[in-house]
């Protein structure tokens, strides 16, 4: 018995190192819920979401299940033929015979390296094709959003999803699945050849494998913990990037790069320390198997020491040195699998949370969606009509209350009135930009609810005060991918609306290219530029919100030229600061604190010396007067 001290003692220390383990994961269990410890999203809801993408590719992934068969039989058999090499070499034996066994060791070695390369290029061109979809459907889903949701939603946090998470889930289908199954055969594989080799002696090594099974339990949490935190840390990163650096023009204004050179800083570190718990998990579990594989070594090389590693029996059954050389390739095949096994269990939980954020978005609801009845609307005649709107922002808080008002086809309509008494939204919920609480909105007659949202923009064309610009070019950016369009009719709408007068003195004409948010292009321009791509769509409605803010006098001039010509196109609405700019309106409607007060022509609103358009004129003229006095 004492002869079997050692591995007892071996034994031994691992039961305690496996205490220390158990005692870790149950103090931190109970604080699981309040550090966001577990996913939200059940493990086996996320396989059957990731399954049904995978599913159009089944096929491709049996052949790759077949060459993953075919692969492993070199991992089985080449320790059984090196083992029945080391027997020959004590014996006498004839050169043919190793030539033999050589020859079937390279066979089964290139057949083994040929399954793994074609396994590599159908997994990878299977997977692009599945995260390509995923990303579409995520993408599609994202412009389905709402003009509220996509607010409430941090751009860096959808670029993140779109970009870092889908790798991820990427990554699980060209690599971590087939070889998790690939490993889970390796060691079925190696156990089978093992029991056949020596029963006694395998009996030994699966005496380690329980202590693994409650390693990778353990880890199992650890790293779920770990890796959403990464996760979480990495999207911080990005949102503040993607909002900062737009903004940077802002921080340099104001010399604050030192601020946010700390803000950057310390969101770092929070990746940082992510980053290092993550790794800690991983440095921990790892050795720990390795330790394991180890000590079955040193258990086997033990049992065959005894015997001066040949003729030694271990309970009954005698050990050859043969048998001794291929338990050790065994053994080192058999934990190799599951170390593998650990790392990638580790970017499987990666690609699962991943997964996770990735459906996290696209289960979102749209808040606004076509009525199962909703019609198609082939024509507009510019008929608007709005009955006792009311709309709020934030519940309770209305910004419209019992707004109406009517505008006839052709007409062209201003609404004015001070900051927040609600311009901007009556524009945005003409278009369904926003679902409004209560009241109808009326296009020729038909309740907007009851049109489909897509048919109902394409017959509008807004112009907005923030005009955005594509990266790409001039030309690109009128048309917005619009087809059957030829470039003279695309000049003839700059000019229509005079932005031919810049773009006929650029180098490039309409292939200029424009770079991101047309910061290259002053204001002014970028609005021409606005109304070409509005004119080229050739809406029935035209929507102008503060077109002429902040711009020189000189393109001002152009940009009330190209209004007058607008006008007589169809109906159009205009929210203006600048009264001498909607002069000619058929009709001014004035808010106040989401209420119509007032509304007329520009004369009728002038006769009546008390009212709030007169006093807005009247603040305007004599701001003008002293300007031009200056």
């Amino acid at each position: 018995m004492r002869e079997y001290y050692p591995l007892l003692l071996g034994g031994g220390i691992i039961g305690a190192i496996s205490i220390v383990l158990i005692i870790a994961y149950a103090s931190i269990k109970d604080k699981k819920q309040a550090i966001g410890f577990d996913r939200n999203m059940k493990d086996s809801e996320i396989i059957k979401r990731l399954l049904a993408y995978a599913k159009p590719y089944v096929w491709n992934f049996v052949l790759v299940g077949i060459i993953v068969l075919a692969g492993i039989a070199y991992d089985i058999i080449s320790p059984y033929i090196v083992g029945k090499v080391t027997g020959l070499i004590k014996t006498d034996f004839e050169l043919p015979q190793l030539y033999r066994l050589v020859a079937i060791y390279a066979g089964i070695l290139i057949v083994s390296m040929v399954c793994t390369y074609a396994q590599a290029i159908i997994l990878q061109k299977t997977g692009q094709r599945i995260i390509s979809h995923m990303r579409e459907d995520l993408f599609t889903h994202i412009e389905s959003l709402s003009h509220e949701q996509m607010n409430s939603i941090p751009v860096g946090k959808l670029v993140t999803r779109v970009t870092n998470d889908t790798n991820a889930i990427s990554m699980m289908f060209t690599a971590l699945l087939v070889n998790l199954v690939k490993n889970v055969f390796i060691i079925v594989g190696v156990l089978c050849a093992m029991l056949a080799l020596n029963k006694e002696l395998t009996l030994m090594v699966l005496c380690f494998v329980p202590f693994i099974v409650l390693f990778t339990v353990i880890f199992r949490k650890f790293a779920r913990r770990a890796y959403r935190r990464v996760k979480d840390r990495t999207t911080d990163i990005n949102t503040y990037l993607s909002e900062n650096l737009s903004g940077i023009k802002i921080t340099q204004i104001f010399n604050r790069e030192a601020e946010k050179q700390r803000d950057f800083s310390e969101k770092s570190r929070g990746l940082g320390k992510a980053k290092r718990e993550q790794i800690l998990v991983f440095g921990i579990f790892r050795p720990l198997v390795y330790m394991l594989y180890i000590s079955s070594v040193l258990a086997l090389f033990y049992l065959g020491g005894k015997g001066y590693l040949d003729g030694t029996s271990f309970l009954g059954q005698t050990i050859e040195a043969a048998t001794i050389v291929s338990f050790y390739m065994y053994i080192n095949k058999f934990f190799n699998p599951i170390q593998n096994l650990a790392e990638q269990f580790n970017w499987l939980q990666s690609a699962f949370a991943s997964a996770e954020k990735v459906f996290s978005i696209m289960d979102i609801e749209p808040k606004l969606q076509d009525a199962p009845d909703a019609i198609e609307l082939d024509e507009v005649r510019g008929e608007i009509e709005f009955k006792d709107v009311w709309f709020s922002y934030i519940p309770g808080e209305w910004v419209l209350k019992g707004v109406s008002f009517r505008v006839n086809p052709g007409d062209t309509v201003a609404f004015v009135g001070p900051t927040g008494s609600g311009k901007t939204t009556i524009l945005s919920l003409i278009c369904r930009n926003y679902e409004f609480q209560k009241g109808e909105i009326l296009i020729d007659g038909i309740d907007i609810r009851k049109i489909k949202a897509a048919s109902l923009r394409r017959h509008f064309g807004q112009m907005l005060q923030d005009v955005f610009l594509f990266s790409g070019t001039i030309r690109s950016n009128i048309l917005l991918d619009k087809d059957g369009v030829s470039d003279e009719e695309v000049m003839e709408a700059c000019r229509y609306v005079n932005a031919d007068h810049f773009i006929n003195r650029l180098e490039n004409g309409l292939d200029e290219v424009v770079r991101e948010r047309g910061n290259n292009f002053s204001a002014g321009q970028r609005q021409l530029l606005s109304f070409a791509r509005t004119i080229i769509h050739k809406p029935e409605v035209m929507i102008l919100d503060e077109a002429t803010a902040n711009i020189d006098t000189e393109t001002e001039v152009l940009i009330q030229d190209s209004l007058e010509k607008m006008m007589n196109i169809g109906t159009m609405l205009i929210v203006a600061h600048r009264l001498s700019t909607i002069q000619h309106a058929d009709n001014i409607i004035v808010l106040s604190k989401g209420e119509i007060v007032e509304q007329g022509t520009h004369q009728e609103l002038l006769k009546d010396q008390n009212g709030k358009y007169h006093a807005l004129y009247m603040l305007q003229f004599e701001k003008e007067k002293q300007r031009m006095g200056e």
